[in-house]
């Protein structure tokens, strides 16, 4: 058992062979699942939960921080369900214990437990619950990363509990940012687990910021990965969400033309694509980029980033080739709404890989160019200055 302060126990199940999360993010430094036991002199509310997987190992640490008395409350600041997975099983053992959640976390809650029949306690910012001695305070900050999500702040012990916000899947045996053995590869991870998980909600960042920022805070007690102290980890990892999250200032448009090309005549309509698109708009920034020869978070990002976009895609099997699809998969489909794309390609016998990204792209609300550029094979001269007017004509419509 691990104290943070005398109040607070710490019940983390930690989780070091984790390497993928969520489907589709990468964890190469594992993760861990933080949760935590808050002691008041007349009450006490547990903080968080565990995920399914490792109810067994989150009972037994749950046990020792208890050491004998009956928990009062469960705290769920948001219900993913790596947060809420040992929900079912908690409320089996203690069913006098009442949930206290937001509004849409106990619609999403029921949901998860496939009970009807919860004891919630509903909160609302600035809401508070005193368990003797020790407040907890209720802060509303959602789409941080769900609907659902709320700080939750003891002043008593300058400690706040973030949920996702400022963590990392970064499994830290020492609990603690004052033992990070490799401090680059946290960073790392941290930088990764923003950009996953945060990135398509960085109003929301900027407000959650703000909200810490007006807080009194020794420790931020986190849903994945290490506890941030103040002097360590705490200030560095605000420090870096305001930098990370910061308006971009861009003094012209940002127009990328993304590709992939089996025999090179894809590459030869996106040159001529980008040459129309300059020639239109001459003081835009028209990026070429080939998707084999670039790392693929940074295409997502600078896709993400943009004010409009082009690509091009061969057909292979009836389809576009899986890289488009791996780009596209990234799409921040929060703030995509309405953004400028067209979409071309060469093909060989049946050419369904460019409508098939546009239908996909559409799906998605974006404003997708009504023209699509489809060339038989290799591209003639006249192909290639219907490629120059097809970047032309699309650069009209930004």
């Amino acid at each position: 058992m691990v104290s943070v302060t005398p109040s607070i126990l710490v019940t983390s199940v930690l989780n070091p062979n984790m390497r993928v999360f969520d489907v589709m993010m990468h964890t190469e430094y594992g993760t861990s699942y933080n949760s935590y036991v808050m002691q008041g002199c007349e009450k006490v509310a547990l903080i968080e939960a565990a995920h399914a997987d490792f109810v067994d190992a989150y009972f037994e640490h749950l046990d020792a921080a208890l050491d004998g008395r009956t928990p009062d409350y469960l705290v769920l600041d948001h219900t993913e369900p790596d947060h809420t997975g040992a929900v079912a099983a908690l409320l089996e053992r203690y069913p006098d214990l009442t949930v206290v959640i937001s509004r849409p976390g106990a619609l999403f809650l029921k949901s998860i437990v496939n009970r009807d029949d919860l004891d919630c306690l509903i909160v609302s910012d600035g809401d508070t619950l005193d368990l003797g001695g020790r407040t907890l305070q209720f802060i509303s900050a959602p789409l941080l990363h769900w609907p659902d999500t709320m700080f939750t702040y003891c002043p008593e012990e300058r400690a706040v509990f973030t949920c996702d916000f400022l963590g990392a899947h970064y499994c830290e045996p020492g609990i603690f940012d004052t033992k990070i053995t490799y401090p680059a590869a946290y960073e790392s991870a941290a930088k990764h687990y923003f950009d996953s998980i945060m990135r398509p909600f960085l109003p929301s960042v900027r407000d959650g910021l703000g909200k810490l920022r007006a807080l009194d805070l020794d420790y931020a007690c986190v849903s994945h990965g290490p506890i941030l102290t103040r002097g360590c980890e705490l200030d560095r990892q605000i420090e870096r969400y305001g930098a990370w999250s910061a308006e971009a200032v861009r003094d012209r448009l940002c127009i990328p033309v993304f590709y992939c090309s089996a025999y090179g005549n894809t590459t030869a309509l996106a040159e001529r694509v980008a040459v129309g698109i300059r020639a239109a708009l001459p003081e835009a920034e028209v990026g070429l980029y080939d998707l084999v020869d670039h790392d693929l978070a940074e295409m997502r990002a600078l896709m993400n980033a943009s004010d409009a976009f082009a690509l091009g895609t061969p057909t292979i099997n009836r389809d576009a080739l899986p890289v488009v699809w791996e780009l596209l998969a990234g799409i921040d489909s929060i703030n995509f709404t309405k953004r400028p794309v067209a979409v071309f390609g060469s093909y060989g016998w049946s050419g369904e890989g460019v409508p098939r990204v546009a239908e996909h792209l559409a799906s998605l609300k974006a404003t997708v160019f009504e023209q699509r550029l489809r060339v038989k094979f290799v591209p003639t001269l006249e192909d290639l200055a219907s490629a120059d007017a097809f970047g032309r004509a699309f650069a009209a419509t930004i």
